[in-house]
């Protein structure tokens, strides 16, 4: 008799087992949503899928009179060049802060704890410091996610790059290698797979931090558009919106996958 833990399922399975959640919170919503329009066909809470329809046509399609904009592509390109900015300065400086610590005594016994202290420091809590330093516009939301994923970044390329074997580094110092060739011939191949997850492993919170800073201070973004319609309960509006967050986030989780695989084809990572 075949035990469950052994069951794995065909790649068609897969992927109708993994539509199945979807579908069941499409349907509840849907459901849920019927109900209170039963009650009160006003109710604005869970608005039914042809108003949320309508919502999204209205900012996704028709220039805003004021601006001229399409109001949804203008908050979308807004936010992720936001997203973008931060991610890659903090993917940027985390790869060689990680290998440094990880790599050389007197920088991990100078820069580790440091490190360490400055990743469990709530960056939201930084917000008010860094409007006040930096302003309002989008400088001080780039520097809150540099600021909120790059130490753990570095740690986790840090933790990586100590796992090496050392009889391999010995081996690159007895054939005369510097300490920037065994870090660009022997460090880097085996630490870019570890960014690559890294930086999608960090991506939840960075989108975290750019919504939060967008929320409080700004003229555009998903996040600032989110939080402007809620005081008029447009939940047509805001459903889209969360649910586009989520489906960038999703594609972008995919690209990082696909980037480790093909990027890096001498190995294979297990990442979750």
């Amino acid at each position: 008799m075949a035990r469950l833990l052994n069951m794995t399922p065909s790649r068609g399975i897969a992927l109708a087992l993994g539509t199945v959640p979807f579908l069941a919170t499409a349907a509840v919503y849907a459901f849920a949503s019927a109900e209170r329009l039963l009650v009160n066909a006003r109710d604005n809470l869970l608005p039914s899928l042809e108003a949320m329809f309508a919502g999204l046509i209205r900012v996704g399609f028709e220039p805003d009179p004021i601006s001229g904009h399409v109001i949804f592509l203008a908050d979308t390109l807004a936010s992720l060049e936001r997203l973008g900015i931060g991610v890659g300065i903090a993917a940027f400086f985390g790869l060689w802060l990680g290998i440094a610590i990880g790599l050389i005594p007197l920088v991990r016994a100078t820069l580790s704890p440091f490190v360490a202290v400055l990743s469990i420091i709530p960056p939201i809590t930084l917000l008010p410091i860094l409007f006040i330093a930096f302003g309002l516009g989008d400088l001080s939301k780039i520097i809150l996610i540099v600021v909120g994923i790059a130490p753990f970044i570095a740690r986790d390329i840090a933790s990586r790059t100590q796992e090496i074997p050392h009889e391999m580094l010995i081996k690159a110092q007895t054939l005369y290698g510097s300490t920037w060739l065994i870090v660009l011939d022997i460090v880097l191949p085996q630490i870019l797979p570890r960014l690559l997850d890294s930086i999608r492993l960090s991506l939840g919170p960075a989108w975290l931090f750019l919504l939060s800073g967008e929320a409080i201070a700004a003229q555009s973004g998903l996040g600032y558009r989110i939080f402007l319609v809620r005081r008029y309960m447009a939940m047509d509006v805001i459903i889209p919106y969360v649910v586009w967050i989520g489906l960038l986030a999703f594609t972008f989780d995919l690209a990082l996958r696909w980037g480790a695989r093909r990027l890096t084809p001498w190995t294979r990572t297990g990442s979750t």
